[in-house]
């Protein structure tokens, strides 16, 4: 795993303050208002105070693995430390304390301090929840419209008779947004080389990998390291009673969307789609299982976290049902 040190990997699985405190003093989140709605890297942090001092602090976090590395090391170096201590912990130290995160990945400890700071400001002032901000992200909409060159290029290739319209939608949704990056394209869709070459070829007859290279960003950088985890959930999910071509492309689409979902923001955009839609659509025809196992339509990036969290016994709710909880609005699409 990319850029996951010993020191990383050994606070990212420690779970012993993870979860929140009933009647806390002091809560302090990011990623968490009513404009983030579950579409960005979240945190909460919830303390018990005493004279000044924190007695006991525990974290939610809804990340990879580096943002859950920075949150158990915000929580430990925090623990029974008085405000004005807890107050000058920054990212930087974060960062010393996990002997270095990957330059990519500086904005995870940014995120853990911020909620943080909050926390003590909630606890300094009353207890009312702070709402910490991060810098927003502008890829809300779209990023590919029909308008675009690779996108235009790949759909107006002749239609093979075995070929789907609507896959050949997503795959071109997802070659041209994959093409504004700084990334090889491969890499940046979580596949092999042998199969984004099938890919194309299957949909898009004429076209080949030169078309990709000529309206690709150089590849200058390496691109967020995706989760087992979810490859692993997805992966369990492709139908085994299908054909083979029906076969391989779940199994792409698995390894796309777990390449997809390490980036922020919402996963549909991420995936170069038009609309929200279109992404469950494209899980309905592939991971049929995955689809009806979230009967309740959570966003999928917040889903897919969350059977994580499940599977190593944390938790990011704050109720054991969704129906009672006060985050619903967050985790629940309205489409």
């Amino acid at each position: 795993m990319i850029g996951y040190t010993d020191a990383i990997r050994r606070w990212a699985t420690d779970t012993r303050r993870a979860g929140i405190l009933p009647n806390a003093d002091g809560t302090g989140e990011v990623g968490l208002d009513s404009e983030e709605f579950g579409s960005r890297l979240a945190v909460r942090f919830t303390l018990k105070v005493e004279r000044d001092r924190v007695i006991d602090i525990r974290y939610q976090v809804f990340g990879c693995g580096f943002s859950m590395a920075a949150c158990a090391m915000a929580a430990d170096l925090s623990a029974g430390y008085l405000l004005d201590e807890v107050e000058a912990i920054d990212a930087q130290r974060l960062d010393e304390a996990l002997n270095g995160l990957p330059p990519e990945r500086g904005y995870c400890a940014e995120l853990a301090v911020q909620a943080l700071q909050a926390a003590v400001r909630s606890a300094r002032n009353g207890r009312q929840t702070v709402q910490a901000s991060m810098p927003q992200e502008s890829d809300h909409g779209a990023r590919i419209t029909d308008a675009d060159p690779l996108y235009k290029a790949l759909t107006s290739t002749p239609k093979p008779a075995w070929a789907m319209s609507e896959d050949r939608h997503l795959f071109a949704c997802l070659f041209a947004t994959a093409a504004q990056e700084p990334h090889d394209t491969s890499a940046a869709l979580g596949l092999e080389d042998d199969d984004l070459a099938a890919i194309l070829e299957e949909n898009f007859p004429g076209a080949s990998r030169s078309l990709l290279k000529r309206h690709a960003t150089p590849a200058k950088q390496t691109p967020p390291e995706s989760n087992n985890e979810i490859l692993s959930i997805l992966l369990s999910h492709v139908p085994t009673e299908t054909d083979q071509r029906n076969r391989q492309n779940s199994v792409r689409l698995a390894h796309i969307i777990s390449a997809r979902e390490a980036l922020p923001g919402h996963l549909w955009v991420a995936m170069g789609l038009f609309k929200r839609p279109e992404l469950s659509a494209a899980i309905h025809r592939h991971l049929p299982s995955l689809a009806a196992a979230n009967h309740q339509n959570m966003r999928w990036k917040r889903y897919l976290y969350k059977q994580v969290c499940d599977r190593n016994g944390g938790t990011m709710c704050k109720a054991p049902n969704c129906g009672v909880c006060s985050d619903f609005v967050l985790c629940f699409s309205d489409d």
